[in-house]
C-alpha cells in the first residue's frame, strides 16, 4: 500500500470520480473546509520556516507532537485564491493527523498527481509537492528539542 490507510482510502475514494468536474466539485468541498492554523499554534507574521518553499498561495505548514508518538498538522494559506492548497491542507490534515512521523514519511509526492490528476500548472504542481514535502520534513523533526 503506497500511502498510510486513511490516506489511502482517500485516494482509491477520489479515484471513483471518474468525471473531472465532479472530481474538481469534490475537491472544492474539501477547500471550503479548510481552518486556518490555531493562535495557540502560530501567530502571524509566521515564521519563514514554515512558509513552503516556491508555493504562489503562500502556504504555510507546522508539526506539533501529539499523544502516543504522533503528530498534529497545521496549515495556513494566505492567498484567499489557494483552492488547491487550500484542498491539500485538509487532505493531509484529515488523512495524516495523528500518525507517526515514520508514518507520514511514507507519502511521497505522487499524491498531488493522484488527488489532482495532471490538469494543474506546473507551478501549482510544484507548491503543492513543496507542501508534501515540508509536511514530512517538519513530521520528521517535531520531536527534535530546539
Amino acid at each position: 500500500m503506497p500511502y498510510p490507510a486513511r490516506l489511502q482510502e482517500f485516494v482509491d475514494n477520489l479515484a471513483l470520480f471518474a468525471d473531472q468536474a465532479e472530481r474538481v466539485q469534490v475537491l472544492i468541498s474539501f477547500a471550503e473546509k479548510f481552518q486556518p492554523v490555531s493562535a495557540e499554534v502560530a501567530t502571524k507574521p509566521y515564521l519563514e520556516s514554515h512558509r513552503v518553499p516556491g508555493c504562489e498561495s503562500e502556504a504555510f505548514v507546522w508539526v506539533t507532537p501529539s499523544e502516543g508518538g504522533g503528530v498534529s498538522l497545521h496549515f495556513d494559506v494566505l492567498n484567499p485564491q489557494g483552492i488547491s492548497a487550500m484542498a491539500m491542507a485538509v487532505i493531509l490534515k484529515e488523512n495524516l493527523d495523528g500518525l507517526s512521523p515514520t508514518e507520514i514519511g511514507t507519502v511521497t509526492e505522487d499524491l498531488v498527481y493522484d488527488v489532482f490528476g495532471r490538469t494543474l500548472s506546473m507551478g501549482k504542481n510544484m507548491g503543492l509537492m513543496g507542501m508534501v514535502r515540508m509536511t514530512k520534513y517538519l513530521a520528521a523533526h517535531a520531536n527534535d528539542t530546539p
